[in-house]
């Protein structure tokens, strides 16, 4: 006969108990909005590949109140998760040297941020100033 565990460990929120596994959790449900965001991007690509009406058409589909909603819940989750990952770069890297001192781990999360940052607005601009006539 085979040995049968009585005691059943309840899992129901255990992820609410302490604040720390529930920004956890919030974490890896960024996932689901990053995916969602890389489906649409590649519907656009798929469009563009099938001409400029499909192309046009999937982009007027970006205006409706339900897309814009979307994207602005996406850009929460998105910042969120970019900044989770820039928070976790100093504990997965080797430690920074310049010369014999140690770059702190304050000044590698600053760095990555505002080089973040920097790309992004470039990105903007160049994306803003291809799109003007």
């Amino acid at each position: 006969m085979a040995y049968v565990n009585p005691y059943t460990r309840p899992m129901g929120a255990w992820w609410r108990r302490n604040p720390y596994y529930g920004r956890y959790m919030v974490r890896e449900l960024t996932c689901v909005f990053v995916t969602a965001y890389a489906v649409v991007l590649l519907v656009g690509l798929v469009r563009l590949a099938q001409g400029r009406a499909a192309y046009e058409a999937w982009r007027a589909s970006l205006d409706t109140p339900a897309a814009v909603a979307f994207h602005a819940v996406t850009l929460v989750f998105m910042a969120y998760h970019a900044a989770t990952w820039i928070a976790v770069m100093p504990k997965s890297m080797p430690p920074l040297r310049l010369g014999d001192v140690r770059i702190g781990d304050r000044a590698v999360i600053a760095a990555a941020a505002v080089a973040s940052l920097a790309l992004s607005g470039s990105l903007f601009l160049a994306v803003r100033g291809a799109g003007s006539p």
